[in-house]
């Protein structure tokens, strides 16, 4: 039987978590596994101890986003183009008005990707010690390949092969000297101001998460430049004043925000939230724990991660 886009990105969020919720399981016949699985989880101050062989700079972060700016874009344009174009030949209401929240989901992940891009140049300096196991380092980039698509996966090869197809035309047509169509920005624009209140919804709580994300991680930035060679700070402010792991609860924050702008119906987008929800609370369990240890003056009123809960 021929496996279709959406079963294998459903497999791949899966199987990504499967092994993280596990590893977390309290029990003793697993301490072995969750170890681990730590081990490759680990980076930056928690750096693995596999041999430099086995591991990457901590540096090469920034390949996840500039492979998600460029997939993310090419997907973004891909799709609006196709869905831009079915809906001047569908009069089906509902069916179009499904494609367009999928080209508005699309454009807060393109928000975040380059927003991260950014940061990743001018916001952090990575620190040249710090190192990543590089099956952590292939899972990211597996992670910003199958994150985008996932957004649009009912209907993702579709609308690459269409508008390969169309481009490949209209080259041909403008080599034959045949006029060009005229582009109208707005014609393109407009359907997007037409989609429901959940999508509003979730897009403010995505920006919501999105804004404070940046904070916390300028904050991270600016501690790393002001310590010295081998030295760590307590971060302190926005979300760091709740939670140990600020930064990943702003990440939560704006995967759930996508999923409510996405419809709530879409079991691949669930999956893809339970995978990073157990990552990073997987990660930020690490994080708060080496704080302790790191730290005896660290405030004891912080929690991991999402605040009064864990």
């Amino acid at each position: 039987m021929e496996l279709d886009l959406v079963t294998v990105l459903r497999f791949i969020w899966t199987a990504g978590m499967l092994p993280i919720v596990v590893a977390s399981l309290p029990l003793s016949c697993l301490h072995g596994f969750h170890g681990l699985v730590l081990e490759i989880a680990k980076r930056g101050k928690t750096t693995p101890s596999f041999p430099p062989s086995f591991t990457v700079p901590h540096s090469y972060f920034s390949h996840f986003y500039i492979l998600g700016v460029c997939w993310t874009t090419c997907l973004l344009f891909s799709t609006w183009f196709y869905v831009r174009t079915k809906t001047e030949m569908d009069a089906d209401v509902d069916s179009t008005g499904q494609l367009w929240k999928t080209v508005f989901v699309l454009i807060l992940m393109e928000a975040q990707v380059i927003r991260r891009l950014y940061e990743s140049f001018f916001v952090f300096k990575y620190d040249s010690s710090a190192r990543m196991h590089v099956l952590g380092y292939l899972t990211g980039l597996v992670f910003y390949v199958a994150e985008p698509v996932s957004l649009c996966c009912s209907f993702a090869l579709e609308a690459l092969t269409y508008t390969g197809t169309q481009i490949s035309e209209y080259a041909v047509k403008g080599w034959q000297g045949i006029p060009e169509a005229e582009f109208d920005l707005w014609d393109y624009m407009m359907p997007l101001t037409n989609v429901g209140w959940l999508q509003w919804i979730g897009a403010v709580i995505f920006f919501w998460g999105w804004i404070h994300q940046f904070h916390c991680h300028k904050i991270l930035g600016s501690l790393r430049k002001q310590r010295r060679a081998d030295e760590y700070l307590i971060p302190h402010g926005d979300w760091f004043e709740v939670a140990s792991c600020g930064h990943y609860l702003a990440e939560i924050v704006m995967y759930l925000g996508i999923v409510l702008a996405s419809g709530v119906t879409d079991l691949t987008l669930w999956l893809l939230l339970a995978f990073v929800v157990a990552n990073l609370v997987f990660a930020a369990a690490e994080t708060h724990q080496w704080y302790l240890q790191k730290f005896d003056n660290y405030p004891r009123t912080r929690r991991v991660i999402i605040p009064l809960l864990y």
